[in-house]
């Protein structure tokens, strides 16, 4: 059935005082399901709908009055349904996969329809079977009908196919049919300034939209999502902007033309070079250069102050990033001003069914100066943690469990998280329980006795956001009492086989998604074997028999198919999966970092060292990534000896980035990785950050300088 459309119409009320079901619920006037909706007829203010139910029934309605009902003949499934006014016919696509054309006129003279006719059944008196006027057979199921209005449309009929796009006349004659390579998901048939042609704008499931003359392709443009309607609206400063709709709800203006240009480069006249007064221009260039670069400012953005001197900017583009689980809306188009400031609203909601990796993003601005300089403005932000989660009962028993000591008195809760506390609850402020979306709990209790706050849940990355907060929260309280001792630390141990567990399930999706595409490239190769096995036997003049090729055939579409789905399944698992995997990694570095006491710069360098990746891709996984950046630090930063270190240096090799056999490999390099740091190994880029090195491997930097290692990935 289809539920999805965009549609401008300009009928006037009242239309319908009856209440009819639209997504398949049944009401009193018996409509179990909707398909179409049709305005056949305006004159002197007189509306005829036509609504066609789920059980196949054609009903007919003058203004507000019900007038008549039929049912179409061997109905089984709904198709789409339109109105043909040059005709006075409406036209669909019956079960068997044929173009059905019923006039108007036939349909009222036809018997009526108290209840389903069984076609073996003798004929009721007082009207005649209802028969379509004229049929075509598509062979394939419908998704769309047009029938366009326009001058140049050449009374055509226009039926989007699953495989084929075809163009009839209106007795259902064909004028043109083209065969489709891709799978179609819509399609919109517009004017055309050539007499005798029509142009087409057809959407497939490639996000690709393409415009076609009749069965020539003209253009072709990407969109961010697979269209399911599209249409051509005109607007007072703009005309022609294609606006397109998602599934999910997305609605997307674009304008696919440009606007000419009849600029053409001037001849350029030989001359003798002045090189005096070149040097003169350069030192010009250079003294407007300094100038400029004494008054730059930046812009106000997301709370961080910033001025611009005597300029006023015209901003060009907002960008989000780093926002991987959620959806986010952005509407901007301001100019700012000498001395002012503006403040850009977004709204942003949770994209999947499991919690974010991070709640934080970057934002970047670009924008033309008035001297034509373009300007990059960048800046992060964080959303709320009530965004994904909200309060809720502690819980009795958990799995996991982390504290971590502070050397000040605990803080109470209910007023370092005043969004989740509530009047109702009768403790004293030592403990609070968060509810994310997705139904993980987790509970935070603040000892009475000692300087201590535990954080435990039934999910050991559901932690991260939680722990990430409460650090966050208690810098920011102390900060604000004056407290500059303040410390915070994690007594370990360090949970690794709880992150392994996160790290083999990830690993295993992988594997299988990985063997999933493998069948499916092989079902595949055998699918178009066999479809040439077959052409070979029909392009025969001797007929032969087809010894089971077709059911093979069959076979393996279902096994394609099945294949297909799993793949598609695996691949959203696997997404959920590298986001928990995330949550573990942030939550392992939080960790290490209070263990240890890692200043910023260290702490951003094992992130960096742990997460190489935002994001898992076919060809570079977070396994392999992962394990070659670990493998370098403990080379180099963090090897047992300076002659390990200097002779990893001079003969290392680059890494062989491609999926390992299995994560022992990598568990144990994370594992060594934490024991070297629990044994005083500190991390850094530079050579000599905790050995010194001979002579043949300093000669790899300047002298006096250090040799930044660059880890290249091998194809």
């Amino acid at each position: 059935m289809s539920g999805y459309g965009l549609c401008t119409a300009r009928i006037k009320p009242p239309l319908l005082t009856n209440t009819y079901s639209v997504s398949g619920c049944v009401c009193g006037g018996g409509v179990t399901g909707y398909v179409g909706l049709k305005h056949t007829s305006t004159q002197h203010g007189h509306h005829s709908l036509c609504i066609q139910s789920m059980d196949g029934m054609l009903m007919f309605f003058e203004q507000d009055s019900y007038s008549f009902g039929r049912f179409l003949p061997g109905f089984l499934l709904p198709g789409p349904l339109l109105y043909n006014p040059r005709t006075d016919s409406f036209l669909t696509v019956s079960s068997a996969r044929q173009l059905e054309s019923y006039k108007y006129e036939t349909l009222a003279v036809a018997t009526e329809a108290e209840n389903r006719q069984d076609p073996d059944l003798p004929v009721k008196s007082g009207g005649k079977r209802l028969t379509p006027d004229w049929t075509l057979v598509l062979g394939e199921q419908a998704l769309e009908l047009s029938v366009p209005s326009f001058s140049h449309s050449s009374s055509s009929i226009f039926v989007l196919g699953e495989r084929n796009l075809y163009c009839l006349r209106d007795n259902g004659q064909i004028r043109f049919m083209k065969k489709l390579e891709y799978n179609p998901s819509c399609f919109l048939p517009y004017a055309s300034l050539t007499d005798g042609t029509t142009n087409l704008l057809l959407g497939n499931h490639t996000n690709m939209l393409l415009v076609y003359q009749d069965v020539t392709l003209k253009w072709a443009a990407q969109l961010p999502f697979v269209p399911i309607a599209v249409r051509v609206a005109n607007f007072p400063d703009l005309r022609g902007v294609v606006v397109s709709l998602s599934s999910e709800g997305q609605l997307l203006c674009s304008y696919m033309g440009t606007d000419p240009s009849f600029y053409s480069t001037p001849k350029v006249e030989a001359r003798d070079v002045d090189y005096e007064q070149m040097d003169a221009e350069l030192k010009n260039l250079q003294k407007y250069i300094r100038e400029a670069s004494r008054t730059q400012g930046t812009a106000h953005m997301l709370g961080v102050s910033h001025r611009q001197s005597s300029l006023v900017i015209e901003m060009t583009n907002i960008r989000l990033a780093k926002l991987s689980e959620f959806a986010v809306i952005v509407f901007f188009l301001f100019v700012a001003g000498v001395g002012s400031s503006t403040i850009v609203t977004f709204s942003a909601f949770l994209n999947g069914h499991y919690p974010p990796a991070d709640l934080t993003g970057d934002v970047t601005v670009s924008y033309n100066a008035p001297t034509g300089v373009p300007r990059v403005l960048q800046s992060r932000f964080s959303l709320p943690l009530a965004l994904v989660c909200v309060s809720s009962t502690p819980a009795k028993s958990t799995k996991f469990k982390i504290t971590v000591d502070t050397n000040q008195p605990p803080v109470d809760l209910h007023a370092m998280f005043p969004e989740f506390s509530t009047k109702s609850e009768e403790n004293d402020g030592n403990s609070l329980a968060f509810q994310f979306l997705s139904g993980p709990k987790i509970s935070l209790v603040a000892s009475k006795s000692s300087q201590r706050y535990r954080i435990q849940s039934d999910s050991f990355e559901d932690m991260w956001l939680i722990v990430k907060e409460l650090v966050q929260r208690c810098d920011r309280h102390f900060s604000k009492l004056g407290v500059k001792d303040f410390r915070k630390s994690f007594n370990g141990p360090i949970p690794l086989q709880d992150y392994f567990l996160a790290i083999d399930h990830h690993f295993q999706l992988r594997v299988s998604a990985k063997q999933y595409q493998d069948l499916l490239s092989e079902r595949a190769v055998q699918f178009r074997a066999i479809q040439r096995r077959l052409l070979t036997r029909f392009k025969d003049k001797t007929p032969a028999p087809l010894q089971n090729l077709d059911t093979l055939l069959d076979a393996t579409y279902n096994q394609m198919m099945s294949l297909a789905e799993a793949a598609e399944e695996t691949q959203a698992e696997l997404e959920q999966a590298f986001a928990r995997l995330r949550s573990g990694t942030h939550l392992l570095v939080l960790l290490l970092s209070l263990w240890q006491g890692l200043p910023p710069d260290q702490t951003a360098l094992l992130e960096a060292t742990l997460l190489p990746l935002l994001q898992d891709t076919p060809q570079l996984g977070w396994e392999e990534s992962c394990d070659a950046a670990v493998t370098h630090l403990l080379r180099t930063c963090l090897s047992r000896s300076p002659k390990e270190q200097a002779l990893s240096l001079a003969q290392s090799g680059g890494p062989v980035l491609e999926l390992p056999k299995d994560t022992v490999r990598l568990k144990k390099h994370i594992t060594l990785l934490c024991d070297r740091m629990g044994k005083g190994g500190r991390l850094s880029l530079c050579s000599e950050a905790n050995v010194q090195l001979p002579a043949q491997v300093q000669n790899l930097a300047a002298p006096g300088k250090c040799a930044v290692l660059v880890l290249i990935p091998c194809s």
